[in-house]
């Protein structure tokens, strides 16, 4: 169990006043230079990996989301393991070395699809499997009547390298409830990440921002996932992106700006200070905001990005080449590296360039 977040503090009142009050360019100044003390190197870091959504049925009904179909219709799928060994052997072509694994909250698929799904991927298409967020465990728990340690148990087990951190959203119950009401409320999120690092895993904590949370439940959600780093040390990344509201139930809501973005990334970077990586989110802001975004706390440029379609089913999409990401790295004034989900640095005998 977290300890709740105290909104009286002084800690509290002190990131709140920064965050809506300090300049622009104070929030990046502050940011950039603990992105310097965890990374002296003038490097930034990129992946090569494929999201592979298995599924896009789902119950879970979350009003932000224009990907899922609910059961029974005509567009709802799950691929079979040999449609998702093709998706890899794609990917590994282009030197990728990882797959993002997620899908929707699908009850008519049995744990043990999932668990010979990983074993299927081990032996015949060997790569680093990051899959099943924590809301997919949660909702595993409660199908399968297991509890969280034995999902993870299990699919580790079976070939589960590593968890994302998808579905983080905003970490306030209060905003949970009212835009993904289905889905794990933040308790039960933080558990699974707590159990996966328990066991060993490392993974990703994201935050989606720009729904209807205020700015206070916004630092409230850095405060939590901080917490959790100074327990576990097993978080290696942060993500946040804003909400891409087109085709959703929250289209109502308009888009927040790039400024938004800028002053919320470098806010994860300060407040989250013991978390190591940054993503710059260039799939929902563009290359040039991305780019802005590695002066802002972030020291590294995500994925390739493969095939994404959860973002892009909401009307947002920013292709890049090989040599596109390396191109923008260098132009930020940065030296591009490729890296493995541990953000371990691939050399360049490695990948034979």
């Amino acid at each position: 169990m977290s300890h709740p977040v105290d909104r009286q503090s002084a800690e509290f009142k002190e990131y709140l006043d920064l965050y809506q009050r300090a300049s622009l360019l104070e929030l990046g100044g502050l940011a950039d230079e603990i992105r310097w003390r965890h990374h002296p190197e003038n490097v930034v870091t990129y992946i090569i990996d494929r999201n592979i959504n298995y599924t896009n049925v789902c119950v879970a009904d979350c009003s932000f989301c224009a990907f899922y179909r609910r059961p029974k219709d005509l567009e709802g799928y799950v691929l079979s393991f040999e449609q998702i060994g093709a998706k890899i052997d794609e990917c590994k072509a282009l030197g990728g070395v990882q797959i993002l694994l997620q899908g929707g909250h699908n009850p008519y698929i049995p744990f043990e699809w999932y668990l010979d799904l990983m074993r299927y991927i081990k032996e015949h298409h060997p790569i680093h499997i990051h899959g099943f967020s924590p809301s997919e465990v949660v909702f595993f728990g409660q199908r399968f009547r297991l509890s969280v340690a034995e999902v993870i148990g299990q699919l580790k087990a079976a070939g589960l390298d590593s968890i994302p951190g998808g579905g983080g959203e905003i970490l306030v119950d209060e905003v949970r409830r009212q835009v993904a009401g289905k889905k794990a409320m933040t308790d039960d999120w933080l558990g699974v990440q707590r159990e996966a690092h328990r066991q060993g895993m490392n993974t990703s904590v994201t935050m989606m921002y720009g729904m209807v949370e205020s700015d206070a439940d916004r630092i409230e959600h850095l405060l939590r996932i901080r917490d959790v780093q100074a327990e576990t040390g097993g978080f290696n990344a942060f993500i946040c992106w804003p909400l891409q509201p087109d085709g959703t139930g929250l289209a109502h809501i308009p888009k927040t700006d790039a400024v938004a973005y800028l002053r919320t990334n470098a806010m994860g970077r300060i407040i989250c200070h013991n978390i190591p990586n940054i993503q710059s989110s260039w799939v929902t802001m563009g290359h040039k905001v991305g780019q802005v975004a590695l002066r802002f706390g972030a020291n590294d440029y995500g994925s390739l990005m493969m095939e994404e379609n959860v973002v892009s089913a909401a009307g947002t999409t920013h292709d890049v080449t090989l040599a596109e990401m390396e191109r923008v790295i260098r132009d930020a004034g940065y030296e591009p590296k490729r890296r493995r989900q541990d953000y371990s640095i691939i050399e360049h005998e490695e990948v034979g360039v």
